[in-house]
């Protein structure tokens, strides 16, 4: 037997690990189980070009709880360890000092949770949970097994082992504080949550399955049960494979196998595969979304590494707009450990979100190019992802010139251009500019709608939530167009033409019809304009100015309207009086101020309805006139 001490100038490193690890201490299973498989992948390596003269075999990792004595063994089939390389790997540790130890590799955030992965003391994280650890290991070279053993403080102990199978074997005698991970349902989970697509098979108990029953069993024959290794993990999972060898199903099945509890399949997949500059495979799933996806969880793609799971927190790798999507990424460039900071610096880091952003738009692109149809039929489920991209990601912006849709009210799809070169003709304004109606809600806009139709006018119909946002940046991108709601003005402001209707009304006319709306009408709410217009249009149309309503809408979705101080601002609106209409001719040459009130309101309520603006006492009140007016 040997003792030693284990080379750290800091007087007890494991109190320190501890200490700077412990709300995240479950990450020591990863570590260590990681190890192990490292050392089985590194065997056979080692096999494939003759370096190393023994039968692979089928090598598997086993997690083993001993509950009464309180430990837990991690055992694999691996290439072991001397005694020489356990004293380089495990006892060779050097720091230059606890402080400049921990100032150097702590998180900008205060999160030290990176600094295991910075000095590879993934073994070492056994402490966080352990009093007690020993390692028994036989090499696959012909040397003897070894045992070595450490209490937590830098004294250990070495001698020989009467352990004749080649592996390793690391036994961790649980801490008092850290009895969870004697419980077969928690370590069942942490397997699950970060080992479950390890390459090297990973056995945790056994569990019993019925035999096939032989052809001519009897009916009321029941099947003989067999006890089998209960293995945990899928060590070949569907990103690992070649597309080609993978069909519409198998990415089905790996979606299951990811989102058991998610019942819906998913609208379409991309299989990522690339090995310059940097190594990246992964599917990423596009689910069925709605307009709420904005605040959903995004919390769903999985980022691992060499097929162990790291965090499925992929901000800074995966764009922003895409932490929507579903999947795996696996990269063997981002280490197990992984921080803000590093994300926001590390330059392949930044290529590989360019790439998958680049990715997605060609999938994006083929898809519509290879079955128009079918993607329009999806287009409401992925839309929010492909407009959010949009606004967010200037290549995916250009990109998605060529499959962004832009539905009309009478459901047809048409991108960008085509719906330019469809309305030119009839919705360029007499300044020569583009003018692209839209609805958000086709309900409560029938009116205007309608009204635009009657012009020969086409309606988008755009309802998301970051429409405003998406319109300003088309029309700062586009020369000469303007997207305006269709309830912004009436439609004959909205499309100015160089023919103008001629008012029914002198100018005296007017002033006193403007005297009598000003008094009867709320000024805080409503500013009156007159105008000469169609006398089939509606005598009162309630609108709302298209700069404002864009700027509310865009502070309320984050951005736009906050700089220009409009987030507490109340509604206003405009009251566009069609001085054409015979209703109006009526109220002025009305004798009685009491129908000329009674009309004014009735005509304002009306309008103020067709909007969904009346409600409450207002709405009881215009309920009541009504059925006065018609008894």
């Amino acid at each position: 037997m040997s003792k030693g001490t284990i080379n750290v100038s800091v007087e007890n490193i494991f109190p320190l690990i501890k200490k700077f690890l412990y709300s995240d201490h479950e990450i020591f299973l990863r570590e260590l189980i990681s190890n192990a498989t490292d050392a089985t992948v590194k065997l056979k390596h080692l096999i494939n070009i003759g370096e190393a003269k023994v039968e692979y075999g089928k090598p598997m990792i086993e997690v083993k709880i001993d509950k009464e004595n309180k430990k837990l063994h991690i055992i694999d089939q691996g290439l072991g360890m001397t005694k020489e390389e356990i004293e380089k790997y495990i006892n060779e540790i050097a720091f230059s000092g606890a402080e400049e130890f921990l100032e150097k590799y702590k998180d900008e955030s205060g999160d030290d949770k990176g600094i295991i992965g910075h000095f590879g003391l993934g073994f070492y994280s056994a402490f966080m949970v352990a009093e007690r650890v020993e390692i028994i290991s036989k090499s696959f070279k012909e040397e003897p097994a070894v045992h070595w053993e450490c209490d937590g403080s830098p004294k250990y102990t070495t001698k020989k082992s009467d352990r004749t199978e080649r592996g390793t074997e690391i036994i961790l005698h649980i801490a008092d504080d850290s009895t969870e991970f004697l419980e077969e349902a928690r370590i069942n989970e942490l397997l699950s949550k970060y080992n479950k697509f390890m390459p090297i098979p990973i056995k945790f108990g056994t569990k019993e399955v019925n035999l096939p029953l032989p052809e001519d069993a009897k009916e009321d024959a029941k099947p003989e049960k067999k006890t089998i290794d209960n293995i945990i993990n899928n060590p070949k999972p569907a990103w690992t494979k070649q597309p080609s060898d993978l069909k519409a199903e198998d990415y089905k099945s790996f979606y299951k196998e990811l989102y058991p509890m998610q019942f819906e399949d998913p609208l379409f997949h991309i299989h990522l595969n690339v090995d310059y500059p940097f190594n990246l495979t992964g599917i990423l799933y596009f689910p069925k979304m709605t307009n709420d996806a904005v605040n959903a969880q995004k919390d769903k793609i999985q980022l691992y590494q060499n097929q162990v799971f790291v965090t499925d927190n992929v901000e800074g790798i995966v764009p922003e707009f895409l932490t929507m999507l579903r999947g795996v990424i696996d990269s063997p460039d981002i280490p197990l450990n992984v921080s803000r900071s590093y994300l926001q610096a590390d330059g392949a880091v930044k290529k590989i979100s360019s790439y998958i952003t680049r990715k997605v738009a060609d999938k994006l692109k083929n898809l519509f190019n290879s079955n128009r149809e079918d993607f329009e039929k999806k287009w409401n489920d992925i839309k929010i992802v492909i407009e959010y991209g949009m606004l967010s990601e200037e290549k995916f912006f250009d990109k998605a010139q060529a499959f962004a849709l832009y539905p009309t009210v009478d459901n047809t799809y048409f991108t960008l251009e085509e719906f330019k070169e469809k309305i030119k003709a009839a919705q360029t304004d007499k300044d020569d500019k583009l003018v692209i109606l839209y609805a958000s809600n086709k309900d409560e806009q029938h009116s205007y709608i309608e009204a635009a139709k009657e012009k020969g006018y086409e309606v988008l119909f755009l309802d998301s939530p970051i429409v405003s946002h998406l319109i300003q940046k088309l029309e700062t991108s586009e020369e000469n167009i303007s997207f305006v709601r269709v309830d912004g003005d009436h439609i004959d402001n909205l499309i100015k033409k160089d023919e103008e209707q001629i008012s029914k009304l002198n100018d005296e006319e007017k002033e006193s019809l403007k005297t009598l709306l000003t008094e009867m009408i709320p000024q805080d709410k409503f500013s009156v304009q007159l105008e000469a217009m169609d006398s089939k249009a509606n005598p009162f149309i309630i609108t709302q100015p298209e700069f404002m309503r864009r700027m509310k809408e865009m502070q309320q979705t984050g951005g736009g309207g906050g700089m220009f101080g409009m987030g507490n601002m109340p509604d206003m609106y405009n009251l566009v009086v069609n001085t054409n209409n015979e209703l109006i001719g009526e109220i002025l040459s009305t004798k009685t101020a009491k129908k000329k009130e009674r009309l004014v309101n009735q005509a304002l309520d009306l309008a103020r309805l067709s909007q969904n603006l009346l409600k409450g006492e207002e709405l009881t009140t215009f309920i009541k006139r009504s059925f006065e007016m018609i008894k």
